[in-house]
C-alpha cells in the first residue's frame, strides 16, 4: 500500500478507523453501549488482527442516532429497529431520486 492509498482512507466512511474506546468517547457513552448495539445487530464492527473491535464513521453515525433515541427514553431494541428503518427509508429515497433523474433525462432526450 502506498501513502496515497492510506490517505484515501481518511475520506472512506466505511473504513474501520476507531477503536471501541475512542468510538465510545466520541459518542459520549460507555463501551457497553456499543457492545449492546452489536448484540442487537445494529452495527457489526470489524475486528483488528488482535480481535479488537473497530468502527467506521458510518457506524458511529448510526450509533449516535441510536443513542439519541435511547436518551429520549426509547428501549435499545426499539431504537435499533427505528434506526434500521430510517436507514432503509433513506436508501429507498436515494434510489427513487436516482430513478426519477434517469427517467427525466431519458424523456428529455439526454
Amino acid at each position: 500500500m502506498t501513502a496515497d492509498d492510506s490517505f484515501g482512507r481518511l475520506d472512506d466512511d466505511d473504513y474501520p478507523a476507531y477503536t471501541m474506546g475512542r468510538a465510545a468517547e466520541m459518542l459520549g457513552t460507555a463501551p457497553a453501549f456499543l457492545r449492546a448495539l452489536g448484540e442487537a445487530k445494529l452495527i457489526t464492527p470489524l475486528r483488528s488482527e488482535g480481535g479488537h473491535r473497530r468502527y467506521s464513521r458510518y457506524q458511529l453515525r448510526i450509533a449516535a442516532r441510536a443513542r439519541e433515541l435511547v436518551d429520549q427514553g426509547t428501549p435499545i431494541e426499539a431504537a435499533c429497529r427505528i434506526v434500521i428503518l430510517e436507514d432503509q427509508l433513506e436508501e429507498a429515497q436515494r434510489i427513487n431520486a436516482e430513478h426519477l433523474r434517469t427517467a427525466s433525462q431519458h424523456t428529455a432526450g439526454i
